[in-house]
């Protein structure tokens, strides 16, 4: 059929999390304190590394970027869900759908690389203890955060060029709360199915070499562990699970949406909403609780910016300038 016989969908319909009247205003509640969590959480990591000097080292210098790519993570689409929520035509366009689109894969694909980056880290720190500051100079950290924005914004760019030239001229609803690469092909008013396999191909190279690359690398550093006397043992072994925690968190859901998203089934909504808000959320619970010296730097942070009444002399002086 011609397809210059039909017009071109301009905009497409989220149908979002649920279609309850009832439930949508207690889902924008809890996503919206979800949401302020991630931002809380994440930033709070990043002032307490760049504040205190204690922390100016390799591993922490990249949990910052971590949280910083997590911010991003859960920021592509999160805010569009929560507003949705109190909106009854949930509509997005055609230009602000392949935004999303981008967005998604830049930051998944940054994340998962520089995933690996920790991974290479805690490699250098625990098998080559004598030589990790000479290995780990500023010039390899600064290349350890770039080569995750360059991977992903390539894969992103890959992904893209599969769906920008795609004509849409019919169906435009997509059964997601964002727009997700493998819903929008979908709607397509032409044959997808190799466009498809090169999408799950393209994201699952990027996905199955970055956890193969963790599953070796963390193999390696236990092993080595094994060898060392208890106590190196317990103290790399805390550093540890919360890394491979983090990492599972991560390529479960990630996984798990990519491998069977062409046969007739559809993205699981929940698995989208734990990989976009909840693993954001429980990165810095992980990476904070495990680790006594972000605990001794949060405290000091605390310390220094919440003093003793502070508090309170903030709060009175919002209710006197209130009562004016």
């Amino acid at each position: 059929m011609n397809e210059t016989n039909h017009s071109q969908v301009t905009e497409f319909v989220l149908l979002g999390l649920s279609s309850s009247k009832e439930l949508q205003p207690v889902l924008f509640l809890i996503f919206s304190l979800l949401y302020l969590a991630i931002l809380l959480g994440n930033f709070l990591i990043i002032l307490t590394v760049t504040s205190d000097s204690r922390l100016h080292t390799p591993m922490y210098f990249l949990l910052a970027n971590l949280s910083f790519i997590d911010i991003c993570v859960a920021s592509f689409a999160t805010p569009k869900m929560i507003a949705d929520l109190l909106v009854e035509h949930k509509t997005i366009s055609f230009e602000a759908c392949l935004t999303q689109i981008f967005c998604v894969h830049l930051f998944a694909g940054s994340e998962m690389v520089i995933l690996v980056s920790m991974a290479y880290d805690r490699y250098v720190a625990i098998c080559k203890p004598l030589h990790y500051m000479t290995i780990m100079s500023r010039r390899v950290c600064i290349i350890l955060v770039l080569i995750p924005w360059s991977v992903g914004f390539i894969h992103t760019t890959s992904q893209l060029a599969f769906t920008v030239n795609l004509p849409f001229c019919g169906p435009n609803q997509v059964d997601s709360f964002f727009c997700d690469l493998p819903l929008v092909t979908k709607l397509a008013c032409r044959d997808t199915y190799v466009i498809s396999l090169l999408i799950v191909a393209d994201s699952g190279f990027l996905s199955l070499s970055s956890f193969l690359l963790l599953v070796v690398s963390y193999t390696v550093i236990l092993i080595t562990v094994r060898s060392h006397s208890s106590a190196s043992m317990a103290k790399a072994r805390s550093t540890l699970t919360a890394h491979i925690t983090v990492v599972i968190l991560f390529f479960g859901p990630c996984i798990f949406i990519y491998v069977w998203p062409f046969s007739g089934y559809s993205v699981d909504k929940v698995l989208a909403v734990f990989y976009t808000i909840f693993t954001p959320i429980l990165n810095p619970v992980i990476y904070t609780l495990r680790n006594k010296e972000m605990k001794a730097a949060m405290s000091k942070l605390k310390s220094r910016y919440l003093k003793p009444g502070q508090v309170s002399v903030v709060i009175r002086n919002a209710l006197f300038l209130q009562s004016k």
